[in-house]
C-alpha cells in the first residue's frame, strides 16, 4: 500500500493523493481518497467549494511562496 502525498501546484492547490482521509475541526470524516486517486485542496483561501479547488486561484491571480520555510535548529 503506498503512502499519502501532498504536493503544492505553482500557484495553485495542494494535491492530495490517497490513501488518506480528510476530516473537518471535529474530527468527522469529510472524505476518504483511495489509493491511485486524488483531489485539489483550496490553497489560495477564495474557493467557493471548500476545502476543495475550484479555480478561483487563477482568476485571482494568487501567488504562492513556493518554496518551504524550515525552522532553524534549536528553535520552537
Amino acid at each position: 500500500m503506498a503512502d499519502a502525498s501532498i504536493k503544492c501546484i505553482p500557484n495553485g492547490p495542494y494535491r492530495v493523493s490517497g490513501p488518506a482521509t480528510i476530516t473537518d475541526s471535529q474530527g468527522q470524516v469529510v472524505r476518504t481518497i483511495e489509493e491511485g486517486k486524488a483531489v485539489s485542496m483550496c490553497r489560495c483561501g477564495g474557493s467557493t467549494n471548500k476545502p476543495y479547488c475550484d479555480g478561483t486561484h487563477s482568476r485571482i491571480g494568487f501567488e504562492a511562496a513556493e518554496a518551504a520555510v524550515r525552522k532553524a535548529e534549536g528553535q520552537p
